[in-house]
């Protein structure tokens, strides 16, 4: 290969501490952030430091994929193929992209070299952007001039011998200032097996490059070629690779733009709720308060309220007891201390007060109560345009007011359900408007008390309750409604049980012989005959009724219940469909 050929695809990586590689990244080491010392190559194409790799600390894995794995490191170009089964296999963890790292059996140090990072290095070193380099051949002195036969960093004693010498004198010296513009100036890569020569030819046979001496021992009968016949062929194998590579990188990277894209504009998104979100809750929190405040007030007029009336109350009490007692004390020493004739002159005046004060009406309970609550659950309207919960209640039942409604209040039928409504209302005759009061229900039997009906009560939240029961026989059932413990408006009530309602078997028409299309054998239970051998009703015959009824019972109601109890009087032929 050419001295200026460009590598294939560049690596780009970056640093632990986040600083992006640029010429660095070829040159530094992404551990120890220093210049490559015996850079290896892992099979993430990621370089490190040998003496960094060793620090890291490995990890047993079982190789369940053979000694061929596409992720284990390929060693040095002459390692040892491993046996395809199952052995125990040594790991590390890139120390860039945490991938799992196979070592060869050789450890670290059998991993590939990467010579493009030493060539890199140097380069560095060369432009006075890294340490010094030093002799090649004393691996002392700093060096001054580079022997471009020999491909060797020689300081100023090695260089004068490298003249003195037969073999060397006519190699071309050049200083190193003069190599600065150069890309490669890396060592002769040499036979790890005959460190004395270089590789410069490649065996097809086992895919590697060889040196002189390899040919003609372990890879004497292989096909083997130089470097620079055979480099075209894998070369190209490697342009196509990478051809098939590369369109692979431009979609990720379409992909990942595509994907800060999104996440950019699900950042605004974001933004954008959250800031409705804190709007909404500061309206809210303030239409909240505000409602608070209200409760609040409400609450303390309340309390006015209801101290004034108790104030005055106690008021009146009080002056009406020391009214009762002036009258008494007074009248007890009138009768206790006064002669006859001092009784009689005042008894006219003691009378008339005793009997006002007596017919004086005054209440023994207090005026009002402290039934005060707060019904977090019930709306109270709007504030602000936000739906808000949460009055003050201070009405309290009175059972007295209390009423029930339905239909089924003193009918029923076995086996069916019956219901009715209890209406809740406060000492003023209005409807509570809130449930949640304790409501005692009971269906007891006339006969049988000992075997109650269970009802059912539903809280409609409301003031009203729905009370439902199901009786299993009929007769007489009394149902008593109390609210604190306190009998409503009509309870207790008797509810007269039915059996079953039964329907009509027969058809409701206007006469036999029109619903059975004339048919003689129809009968109909109203008892009409009809000349020529007919045993049904027809019109304006005999002992037609005049109007449509049932032909099972004869009722004239059409929803009516069915009373034909399968006798003579109901003939069993009776009409059950109409067929025209």
């Amino acid at each position: 290969m050419s001295e200026n050929r460009k590598p294939l695809l560049g690596i780009v990586s970056k640093l632990p501490n986040g600083t992006a590689l640029g010429n660095s990244g070829k040159t530094h080491c992404p551990l120890c952030l220093g210049l490559f010392k015996a850079p290896r190559l892992l099979p993430c194409l990621h370089t490190v430091c040998t003496t960094c790799l060793e620090q890291l600390e490995p990890f047993s894995v079982v190789d369940i994929r053979g000694g061929d794995s596409d992720t284990s490191s390929e060693g040095s170009i002459f390692q040892e193929l491993k046996p395809r089964s199952l052995q125990s296999q040594i790991g590390i963890l890139c120390p860039v992209c945490d991938a799992q790292v196979d070592l060869p059996m050789g450890g670290v140090k059998a991993l590939t070299i990467d010579h493009l990072a030493v060539n890199d290095v140097m380069l560095e070193s060369l432009r006075g952007e890294g340490q010094g380099l030093v002799c090649d051949l004393c691996n002392d002195r700093e060096v001054e001039k580079r022997c471009q036969t020999c491909k060797a960093n020689l300081c100023h004693f090695c260089c004068q011998a490298h003249r003195r010498q037969k073999k060397t004198t006519y190699h071309t010296m050049v200083d190193l200032k003069d190599l600065k513009g150069y890309s490669r100036i890396g060592k002769p890569i040499l036979c790890p097996i005959h460190p004395a020569e270089e590789l410069r030819l490649f065996c097809e046979f086992c895919d590697r490059p060889v040196c002189r001496d390899c040919v003609v021992g372990e890879h004497r009968e292989h096909p083997c070629d130089f470097t620079s016949n055979v480099i075209h062929k894998h070369g190209d194998s490697v342009r196509e690779l990478l051809k098939g590579t590369q369109p692979h990188v431009e979609a990720l990277e379409e992909a990942l733009a595509q994907i800060n894209i999104m996440n950019s504009a699900l950042q605004k998104r974001v933004e954008a709720v959250a800031a409705d979100v804190q709007t909404f809750s500061e309206g809210y929190i303030k239409a909240i308060e505000e409602h608070r405040d209200k409760l609040l007030k409400q609450l303390e007029d309340i309390r006015i309220q209801k101290e004034n009336s108790l104030q005055l109350q106690k008021a009146q009490l009080e002056q009406l007891l020391a009214d009762m007692r002036t009258g008494v004390e007074f009248t007890e020493h009138l009768l206790t201390s006064g002669s006859d004739l001092e009784i009689l002159i005042t008894k006219g005046v003691v009378v008339e007060r005793l009997r006002k004060l007596n017919k004086v009406q005054y209440s023994a309970r207090p005026g009002v109560n402290d039934k005060i609550r707060f019904c977090p659950q019930e709306k109270a309207g709007q504030c602000h345009g936000y739906e808000i919960y949460g009055t003050i209640n201070t009405k309290e039942v009175d059972p007295a007011k209390c009423v029930l409604q339905g239909e089924d209040l003193h009918r029923a039928r076995e086996k069916q359900t019956a219901s009715f409504t209890l209406l809740c209302k406060d000492a003023a005759g209005e409807i509570m408007g809130r449930g949640g009061d304790n409501i005692q229900v009971a269906v007891l039997p006339k006969d049988k008390k000992d075997s109650p009906v269970r009802p059912m009560v539903q809280d409609n939240k409301d003031g009203t309750y729905y009370i439902s029961y199901t009786p299993k026989e009929p007769g007489v059932y009394t149902v008593w409604v109390c609210v604190k413990e306190q009998h409503v408006q009509g309870s207790p009530f008797t509810v007269t049980v039915r059996r079953k309602h039964r329907p009509h078997p027969g058809v409701f028409h206007c006469c036999t012989f029109c619903s059975s299309g004339g048919q003689k054998t129809a009968r109909c239970a109203c008892g009409g005959t009809m000349p020529g051998g007919y045993l049904g009703c027809g019109h304006g015959h005999k002992g037609h009724p005049g109007r449509p009824h049932w032909s099972c019972c004869g009722k004239f109601n059409e929803k009516s219940e069915c009373t034909w109890t399968g006798g003579q009087s109901a003939p069993r032929s009776l009409l059950r469909t109409v067929a025209l």
